[in-house]
């Protein structure tokens, strides 16, 4: 397996030096470069492609929201993991709006971010619980004036597939659904992927205004 490739963006060393020491004794990642703001991260990318990018909100002359939705417009294969100390409401959405691929608090744990960066590298999303939790509380304020989408597609989920629609909007991870449920990681995801198709929706953040708004989970 090739390793994950990785480019840390902080204007902070203390941050940085941090992040490389959690992550210095894994074997399947590698840390390509480091930036501490904008002009320097665009000159690395510019002579090697990283996998993923570790990104702080807070930058000198370019926000890590401005950076990102670069990316998203110029290097869409690029993954991008916000980590910030910021964590309310407008810098979480307009991290979203932005396109990136998850958002974990600075003082999250080791095997957070090593969990973080695998899910993201899969293809997948990944906000940590208190992530996930104020994007819920913002839903249901905002539910009660938004349409209801076709009934249609609700029938078209299993009962099966509403559970784990569930437990995906309320962040468990899928090795943690497959083992409460008793199937494998592997049929969770088949699952996972039913649903997206059968109520067209594109992420995680759709799944959970969909189970909010058409009150599939009780919060």
């Amino acid at each position: 397996m090739s390793c994950i490739k990785i480019v840390l963006v902080d204007d902070h060393q203390i941050v940085r030096d941090g992040i490389k020491s959690l992550l210095a004794d894994n074997p399947l990642i590698e840390i390509i470069g480091e930036a501490q703001n904008a002009y320097e991260f665009f000159e690395i990318i510019d002579k090697q492609l990283p996998d993923i990018v570790l990104l702080d909100i807070s930058l000198p002359t370019m926000s890590g929201i401005e950076i990102s939705k670069i990316l998203t417009r110029d290097y869409p294969k690029i993954k991008v993991l916000m980590l910030s100390m910021y964590t309310s409401e407008d810098f979480i959405f307009n991290a979203l709006k932005s396109g990136i691929n998850g958002y974990l608090p600075k003082n999250t744990t080791r095997d957070e971010l090593l969990l973080a960066i695998r899910e993201i590298n899969e293809g997948r999303e990944y906000f940590s619980k208190s992530i996930s939790n104020t994007i819920l509380k913002s839903y249901v304020k905002s539910a009660k004036h938004g349409n209801k989408i076709s009934e249609n597609k609700l029938s078209n989920l299993t009962n099966r597939e509403r559970e784990i629609l569930q437990y995906i909007v309320e962040g468990v991870q899928n090795p943690k659904i497959a083992s409460t449920l008793n199937i494998s990681i592997r049929t969770v995801e088949t699952h996972k992927t039913s649903i997206m198709r059968k109520l067209d929706l594109s992420s995680t953040v759709d799944l959970v205004k969909f189970a909010i708004k058409n009150k599939i989970i009780e919060l």
